[in-house]
């Protein structure tokens, strides 16, 4: 048996961000993932037994680097404010440079392809982000309403900036990025 390689690895992520990008999720055929990839469907399925076991895989890998850029230089210690901008910024960051990660995320959470324990892992890796939120509540900053009708606010609010900017091709400038920081902040704020 031959050992996985983690560069080949890899190019199949690749491969699968590219072409959902282009084509969507259901679209896309082992063959052409390999064929993207730069290899023999067989080599691909040495990596992944099916589209399903791979998609999972990639979504998961796509989640938690997410997930843990969106706290980098996050300082539980300093005013709330400044903390919910740094994960905010991160966010917003990662979504501009990681599109084609967003793009496949994105489509997965409306698919049939990712499996109940891919989105339980996924579940818990979001908590530090209702967290972050309860944090804002509990210090009498943000509303009193539903954690993940915050979050949801919050995030929806990055996400279709960055892909209006991104489809319009038109890059979101310092003034963009603080008016849209502020609006979202005083939607969440009491």
């Amino acid at each position: 048996m031959k050992l996985r390689d983690d560069r080949k690895t890899e190019q199949i992520s690749k491969a699968v961000l590219g072409l959902v990008k282009q084509k969507g999720l259901a679209g896309i055929t082992m063959g052409e993932i390999a064929k993207e990839a730069g290899m023999a469907t067989g080599t691909l399925y040495i990596y992944f037994k099916n589209k399903e076991e791979l998609i999972n895989h990639l979504f998961f890998d796509c989640r938690k680097e997410a997930l843990e850029n969106y706290f980098l230089n996050y300082d539980l210690s300093k005013p709330f404010k400044s903390g919910f901008h740094t994960v905010w910024m991160n966010i917003l960051n990662f979504r501009i440079q990681n599109f084609e990660e967003v793009v496949f995320m994105d489509q997965c959470y409306h698919s049939p392809f990712i499996n109940e324990c891919t989105m339980k892992l996924t579940k818990e890796m979001k908590k530090p982000l209702f967290k972050l939120i309860e944090r804002g509540k509990e210090e009498g900053v943000f509303k009193d309403m539903d954690t993940m009708a915050l979050l949801t606010f919050m995030i929806g609010s990055i996400h279709e900036g960055v892909k209006n900017a991104h489809y319009n091709q038109k890059p979101l400038t310092k003034t963009d990025i603080t008016s849209m920081f502020k609006m979202c902040w005083d939607g969440m704020k009491k």
